[in-house]
């Protein structure tokens, strides 16, 4: 619709600008309203026509709306006419409520300045009464300071209860005069409490003596107890409550504590034990006589066994810690206390006593050794009897080693062999220190195994090295020893005691394997003590191989007389080594004689000139195999362990009519010796003298090309240990067992 079409509100309806926004936005709102209804009528031209219609019926409707604000209006003038009038009315009530109370202000005024005036007299009316009661009460009053000192009488006499009553009385009296005095406490009370404190200082000591009143006096303890009780129940007006209840049970611990823990322990080096075991007796005695004596006067509430239990576990503790805090304890003292502390102090003898009830229990409480404390308890232990067997072992080995430069032979058994009471006494040692500490701890027995282990190891290799210096200074001439051999043998067969007695050292369901470096330690000793007796004959024997082989060899058996001779000479001591020593011995002595025979032979001094030598030769070897083993035999050596039966083998070799064979034969010694060489075999065919560079080129061929040897020969190195050229006198040594 065009905008010169649209209807226009007539002059007199125009409204001013509104007061509010709320305002302005409603009549805004209104007009568009307005605007879009009269849009919407006169949007097409016919109804223009009914304008007039429109307009009568709009002023109609002003009209209308005209009378109606009117009528509201006037509602709310009469409205504000009343309020006006009711507030008129009550200004009126307000005036005269403030002359009522500025009236009333004035009579207080005047009420407060007589008061002042009857203030004096109220006074007096205060001090009449307090005047009254004191007057009531003077005759009382006057007995006060005899009662005080009767009561301190009946206190130092220990009639408890008696002067309980008495305190009580006098208590009593001063709280009727504290009301009435307003709080005043009057000059002849103020000693009540001192005198209340000697009497609680009084049921102190007796409670602190409960044990010994309880045999002795018991009504005393019972006394001291109930005034305890009968106290701490007690209310007095202005003071603190007194609990005599708490200081009476402190009382019964400290009393406790003071009677077998009062003194620090600091006991003597080795006098522990004697402390622990009076321990033993006293404490269990001590909650005896709480369960049957001091209990029975206590209320239950008290709980005197427990308490006994526990103060006597916190004391004990409480000292042994102190114990460990000071100066480091012996060995002895330590083993005593850890066996104490695990395992008497639990047991049945003492806290474990089933007769003492579960009140007594103190498995619950911290115990007296801590882990750390057992932990530095064993270790420190362990320490200490490492350096006394350490001391031990080397007094027992320096006084063996002492009489080997003796001028007797060493002492012998009933049986004849040598013996010495140095194995038994080191085994006795070790053993008794590993068996006493299964009374301990299986952690403590594992250290003292370990320990007893390395110290055994230690000794035998202290062991060693004074054989080495015996040997030498022997040898060298410094200290020549009487009886040198013997004692080597002596000292085999300590080795060999020792080695049939170590299992005493290994604990019960371990493994043999935990010896194992012990063994190893025994056989090194063994090897080093079979070396030096095999030194000493082989330096005995080596004049007499050294012609051998000769012509004078060929012809007679003279030479091999005087070694075997030598031989048993040398070995007539053996049979005083115990088995299987002693085979071992004369299985090295044997083995020892051959391989000097061996070297001899590979000297090359004698070359066989024709075949009656070499028959002579062979002949020889087999005359000499056969004497060597009849002289072993004759010792005791099996005849499985000889080795003089390779003697008989070169002779097979040398015994060869048909140097064409020789191959044959080279190659069976070696399957029967597998460690014999090129040099030995070259050696040995120089011996026979007729072999040709051909036969000796065909010969050391087979001895390579040959079948490799059986590994079940069994047999031990001989070849190996006889070097072809000139060997210096260690080199011949065996490296079997015994080297």
């Amino acid at each position: 619709m065009d905008s010169k079409t649209q209807p226009t509100l007539p002059p007199g309806s125009s409204c001013p600008r509104p007061e509010w926004p709320e305002q302005e936005r409603a009549e805004q709102l209104a007009r568009g309203a307005a605007l879009k209804w009269a849009s919407g009528i006169f949007y097409r031209p016919e109804q223009l026509t009914r304008l007039g219609q429109y307009r009568s019926r709009e002023i109609q409707r002003n009209y209308s709306l005209e009378a109606r604000i009117k009528s509201v209006v006037q509602s709310y003038l009469e409205g504000v006419q009343t309020g006006v009038w009711q507030l008129t009315r009550a200004l009126e009530a307000v005036q005269g409520t403030r002359e009522a109370l500025s009236q009333a202000h004035h009579l207080l005024k005047g009420l407060s300045r007589t008061s002042q005036t009857l203030e004096p007299l109220r006074e007096c009316v205060v001090q009449h009464k307090q005047l009254q009661i004191l007057t009531r009460l003077l005759p009382r009053l006057q007995a006060v300071p005899a009662a005080v000192a009767h009561t301190q009488t009946l206190i130092d006499a220990q009639r408890l209860l008696e002067a309980y009553v008495s305190l009580r009385e006098l208590e009593q009296l001063k709280e009727e005069t504290l009301t009435p005095l307003g709080g005043v406490e009057l000059p002849i009370f103020q000693g009540l409490g001192l005198l209340a404190e000697a009497l609680g200082q009084a049921v102190e000591a007796a409670a602190g003596a409960a044990g010994r009143l309880a045999r002795e006096d018991p009504a005393l303890l019972v006394a001291a107890i109930r005034v305890a009780e009968v106290e701490t129940e007690r209310t007095i007006l202005g003071q603190a409550p007194r609990d005599w209840r708490q200081r009476c049970l402190r009382a019964l611990q400290e009393g406790l504590e003071r009677v077998h823990f009062a003194s620090p322990v600091l006991p003597e080096p080795g006098a522990l034990s004697g402390w622990l075991e009076a321990l033993q007796v006293a404490l269990p005695t001590e909650l005896a006589t709480a369960e049957a004596l001091v209990a029975p006067c206590c209320p239950p509430s008290y709980r005197v066994v427990e308490l006994w239990a526990h103060t006597l576990h916190s004391g004990l503790r409480r000292s042994v810690q102190q114990l460990l805090a000071g100066p480091e304890l012996v060995a002895a003292d330590m083993f005593a206390l850890l066996h104490w502390a695990l395992h008497v102090y639990t047991g049945k003898e003492m806290m474990g006593n089933l007769e003492l009830g579960p009140e007594a229990d103190v498995s619950q409480l911290e115990p007296l050794l801590t882990s750390e404390n057992i932990e530095q308890l064993e270790a420190a232990f362990v320490a200490q009897v490492q350096v006394s067997v350490a001391q031990w072992l080397k007094k027992a080995l320096d006084g063996e080693v002492a009489e080997w430069s003796g001028e007797q032979e060493p002492p012998t058994d009933p049986s004849g062999f040598y013996h010495s009471p140095m194995p038994a006494i080191v085994l006795q040692i070790l053993a008794e220190n590993i068996q006493v500490t299964n009374l301990i701890s299986d952690s403590l027995h594992r250290r003292v195994h370990n320990m007893a282990v390395s110290e055994l190891g230690a000794f035998l290799r202290s062991f060693s090295d004074a054989l080495i210096r015996f040997s030498r200074d022997h040898l060298r001439g410094e200290a020549v020893a009487p009886h040198y051999v013997p004692y080597l043998l002596a000292a085999f067969n300590h080795q060999s005691a020792l080695r049939s007695s170590v299992s005493v050292l290994l604990p019960d369901g371990e493994a043999s394997g935990v010896l194992a470096p012990v063994e190893a330690a025994l056989d090194d000793v063994q090897r080093r003590i079979c070396r030096l007796v095999l030194e000493v004959l082989q330096v005995e024997l080596q004049p007499l191989f050294s012609a051998l082989p000769s012509r004078r060899w060929l012809l007679s058996s003279e030479l091999l007389d005087g070694v075997c001779e030598q031989t048993s000479h040398f070995c007539q001591n053996f049979w005083r080594v115990r088995k299987p020593g002693v085979q071992l011995l004369l299985a090295e002595a044997e083995r020892t004689v051959v391989l000097q025979y061996l070297r001899a032979l590979m000297q090359g001094r004698l070359v066989c000139r024709g075949t009656d030598e070499r028959g002579q030769a062979a002949e020889r070897l087999r005359q000499d195999a056969a004497q060597l083993k009849e002289l072993f035999l004759g010792l005791g050596l099996e005849e499985s362990a000889h080795c003089a039966p390779v003697l008989l083998a070169l002779r097979e070799l040398l015994n060869l009519h048909d140097p064409t064979l020789l191959g044959l034969e080279v190659a069976g010694l070696r399957q029967q010796f597998p460690d014999v060489s090129e040099d030995h075999v070259s050696a040995l065919l120089d011996l026979r003298g007729d072999v040709s560079r051909e036969h000796r080129q065909a010969a050391l061929s087979s001895l390579q090309a040959g079948p490799p040897p059986s590994p079940s020969t069994g047999r031990r190195a001989l070849f190996s240990l006889v070097p072809t050229p000139t060997p210096s006198l260690s080199s011949c040594l065996p490296s079997g067992p015994c080297s």
